[in-house]
């Protein structure tokens, strides 16, 4: 391959989550990897990629001098940089599938990416919880990926969840979050028992809810909730004789005294919050909160807002310890309650 086609060969995405200094690094190696490049054959110049992948000469440099730190690349004065090796490691490549962007989905990115450290590229995704768009995005990547990670909740179109996901070859594919029922394979997953999960949390939190007459699952319209939370709660109101309800439309709700609402989605927690306030009622006493999914700021608004949350941050290390260890494990995420004065 001559320089001017591996130039050709070298994608570098303004939307990857890897510095592109990487990218181009990995992209030397893929091709080292791929024998389309050996021993002795002359890279592009510095000036050469700068111009041609319109990325700066210090994002090259700092490129190839990674891979001269590796002993994979030299050079020679006058003449530039060479392949100076072709027995090597290359750097497994990760699609990362967001159904959407929140706090706790950063907490589970940023352990994801700091356990894999320098073993892995990683690019990232957003599909909206459109299962369409995830579907468009995964027939239009532009290149392979050793795996594929997929957060698999969606708005609507559940059932034809198993296609889509079926575009990914079982073995490079990892669930996060969820199971999806009708997926055949055998394939990681690290994931939440969302039915069991609430249940035993309210169970934890049932010697303060029992001062409230009525407990209410705000559960939005359309969501991309699983809808195994319901379940819980309803199993666990009936257990212990709770009067209770959900709230499709928290914005319609007429907040009473006595009532606890189990929160899921942020939004909503700032309409539930105002709402209480702007009828001078009090958390905690008069209506109480109980928040899903527990984020660093949580503990400190009004005095503590109650949360039931999974261990994102454990979710993130599990699912690059089962890469890292190229297995096919399925591991179920610790669920955690915070009891604060919210309720």
């Amino acid at each position: 391959m001559s320089s001017v086609d591996l130039i050709k060969y070298i994608q570098i995405s303004d939307f990857s989550s890897t510095p592109k200094y990487l990218q181009l690094a990995d992209a030397v190696i893929d091709a080292i990897k791929n024998k389309l490049i050996g021993v002795g054959d002359m890279l592009p110049s510095i000036n050469e990629l700068s111009m041609h992948l319109d990325i700066s000469r210090d994002t090259v440099e700092k490129g190839y001098k990674l891979l001269k730190n590796q002993d994979i690349i030299a050079s020679t004065p006058g003449k530039g940089y060479f392949i100076a090796k072709a027995d090597i490691r290359s750097r497994q490549k990760i699609a990362l599938f967001l159904n959407k962007l929140s706090a706790h989905k950063k907490i589970v990115y940023d352990a994801f990416a700091k356990e894999l450290g320098d073993d892995a590229s990683l690019d990232m995704f957003v599909y909206n919880s459109d299962i369409s768009y995830l579907r468009s995005l995964l027939l239009n990547l532009t290149k392979q990926y050793d795996r594929y990670v997929v957060f698999p909740h969606f708005k609507e179109g559940r059932d034809q969840a198993p296609d889509v996901l079926a575009l990914i070859p079982a073995e490079k594919l990892m669930l996060l979050g969820r199971m999806v029922d009708g997926m055949e394979g055998d394939f990681p997953a690290v994931y939440e028992n969302y039915e069991k999960d609430i249940y035993q949390a309210l169970e934890i939190a049932l010697d303060p809810l029992s001062k409230y007459r009525m407990l209410k699952l705000v559960f939005p319209d359309n969501s991309d909730y699983p809808k195994a939370i319901i379940k819980g709660f309803y199993k666990f109101c009936q257990q212990y004789a709770f009067d209770h309800s959900l709230v499709g439309d928290l914005s319609k709700e007429n907040i009473k005294n006595g009532e606890c609402y189990i929160n899921l989605a942020e939004d909503d927690l700032v309409i539930l919050v105002d709402k209480i306030i702007s009828k001078g009622l009090k958390i905690g006493t008069d209506i109480g909160i109980i928040s899903y999914n527990e984020t660093p700021l949580k503990k400190f608004i009004l005095n503590g807002i109650t949360t039931i949350s999974t261990d994102f941050e454990l979710m993130g290390k599990y699912a690059a310890q089962i890469i890292k260890e190229n297995s096919n494990n399925h591991v179920e995420v610790p669920f955690y309650v915070n009891l604060r004065a919210s309720i």
